[in-house]
């Protein structure tokens, strides 16, 4: 097999192991026939979207919590009965099959309950990132067209600049408000129609770069979406019934991903509208919860805190960290196994092509800066700048294919694809076994002095300075050599490293040409609602 494919056998094509993966999951488990019976009518109503997951949820076991936040605890039923009545209020406002409707809110029930109520009207599910300022959200909504919006409250008067005819509900609010979902939902309704139509979720690029564009993904059909499910299980091993403490924000691709498979795998959510990493703790330790879904930035500031408010809190119970979104560093890596245990899950993928690869913690003991293996029934390939297959070992741009790769942009702009298989916009490697390394962005290289330096090396190294928090590197105009290295720093409290000694490290490391001609102290990087370090503003 050339280096730069790796495909692996779908895991129904060996049906003992998909069957295994499902026990152990606890997805496969007795079921009272009458229970079994409405599971199987809500998937046969709603089809494979989250208004199925959370009717079958609701007929499996109606009063097991779905969704714990600040300020309630809903469960299976509720979130149903709930999402019914909201679904309503949305057709009162004019929202049919195939209409899109915007989602502008923070970790909370009403988000869910949001969501569900879009899926069970056929329209699609636009997540807006609440990061945006006034300009980027008013594009996203003409661009989109949007038929409406569910907002928190803290939202509304940015639409009344931006969008103020859209019809709107408002998901959290402080107080109860008329248009609000908590009073909306508080009456029973009665049934909806099935649209006939699972609506699309629309997720957007996290814009680091250039403008966000809204990729679509249609729902899978079951059969697919059983393959996608298994694989994902197989590389990571989240179990049924179990409690996750969600801090990635769920209009995120990672935290969306991971809200839709706790309702397939019957488990409780507990979130928060905002992220503290003392708070992230406590929470694991209250609900015992086995597994906390994150992007690296949090796992940092985790380990930023002081040693005495960390080990203030019992996390015995966690089996899972699963983080995603951004570029794990390697010392983070090591340095957060070392502290909490072999429960690190590294995933790789991207808002287009869906997951890629997982590193799991014997990964990354071994190799902490891979990006782990490619997951069962994905395709990678790694090509040159002709679209031929690298040579072994050698660095190639990232393509992937699997049965979740996006549809297009809503723009009708498109990804670079190959022979069926999608850029990930990534360049990497694979070693001797099989573990895929990402370099960087393929248009995030730096050309300097006529030497290649993808910046994660570099960070990399830096990283591994005791002193080091958080770093980012870029490339700046240089008379002299076409390009420049400017290291972007942020210091551990409490420690000091002068940029000369920061060079220094590197320069002990690295080659000459990979040594930064800068290093410029910060208090804190720029990053967007999702962890990513907004590299257009450090340069």
């Amino acid at each position: 097999m050339k280096d730069g494919l790796r495909r692996m056998v779908n895991p129904l094509a060996a049906g003992a192991s998909a069957a295994k993966v499902l026990a152990r999951s606890g997805i496969v488990r007795p079921v009272r026939p009458d229970r079994m019976l409405g599971m199987a009518l809500s998937f046969g109503r709603w089809g494979m979207s989250p208004a199925a997951a959370y009717a079958a949820g609701a007929a499996r076991d109606p009063d097991r919590l779905a969704v714990v936040d600040e300020r309630e605890s809903v469960t299976y039923r509720d979130i149903d009965s709930r999402s019914t009545a909201i679904a309503h209020a949305l057709r009162e406002r004019g929202v049919y099959a195939g209409d899109a409707v915007a989602l502008l809110a923070r970790n909370s029930a009403a988000f869910v309950v949001a969501q569900v109520a879009i899926s069970k009207l056929g329209a699609d599910a636009l997540y807006l990132n609440t990061g945006f300022a006034g300009p980027q959200l008013g594009d996203v909504l003409l661009s989109a067209g949007a038929s409406a919006v569910i907002a928190d409250e803290e939202f509304v008067p940015l639409l009344d600049e931006v969008a103020p005819d859209l019809p709107r509900l408002v998901a959290w609010s402080d107080e109860p408000r008329a248009d609000g979902i908590g009073v909306l939902a508080a009456e029973p309704a009665p049934e909806v129609e099935p649209p006939g139509r699972d609506g699309r979720h629309i997720i957007l690029t996290s814009g680091t770069t250039g403008r966000p564009k809204g990729a679509a993904r249609s729902a899978p059909n079951a059969l697919s979406g059983m393959f996608e499910l298994v694989a994902l299980l197989e590389a990571i091993p989240y179990r049924g019934q179990g409690t996750t403490v969600l801090a990635a924000p769920a209009f995120h691709a990672w935290g969306l991903a991971n809200l839709m498979l706790a309702m397939g795998l019957q488990s409780t959510l507990v979130m928060r509208r905002r992220f503290d990493p003392a708070s992230a703790l406590e929470l694991v330790e209250r609900y015992g919860a086995d597994t906390l879904v994150a992007v690296p930035v949090m796992v940092q500031r985790i380990l930023d805190l002081p040693d005495d408010v960390r080990h203030r809190y019992d996390t015995s119970s966690l089996r899972i960290v699963a983080l995603s979104g951004s570029a794990l560093a390697p010392a983070l890596a090591t340095r957060f196994l070392d502290e909490y245990g072999d429960v690190l899950y590294s995933l790789y993928g991207s808002t287009e092509v869906s997951y890629v690869s997982v590193a799991g913690p014997g990964d990354l003991r071994a190799a902490p800066s891979c990006a782990g293996r490619v997951v069962r029934g994905v395709t990678v390939r790694l090509v040159d700048a002709d679209g031929r297959d690298v040579l072994p070992g050698a660095t190639g741009r990232i393509f992937a294919a699997s049965g979740l790769v996006f549809d297009g942009y809503t723009s009708g702009e498109d990804k670079s694809r190959l022979d069926g298989l999608t850029s990930t916009g990534d360049v990497g490697r694979f070693d001797d076994d099989g573990r895929l390394y990402v370099e960087g962005r393929d248009d995030d290289m730096i050309v300097s002095g006529g030497e290649n330096v993808f910046p994660a090396e570099v960070e990399d190294c830096l990283h591994r300075h005791p002193a080091v928090s958080d770093v980012s590197v870029v490339g700046v105009d240089d008379e002299r050599f076409g390009q420049a290295l400017v290291a972007h720093v942020v210091l551990r409290s409490g420690t000091h490293a002068a940029p000369d000694e920061l060079r220094a490290h590197v320069k002990s490391q690295l080659a000459n040409y990979k040594v930064p001609r800068e290093i410029v102290l910060h208090d804190e990087l720029p990053r967007n609602e999702t962890g990513k370090v907004l590299k257009r503003e450090l340069r």
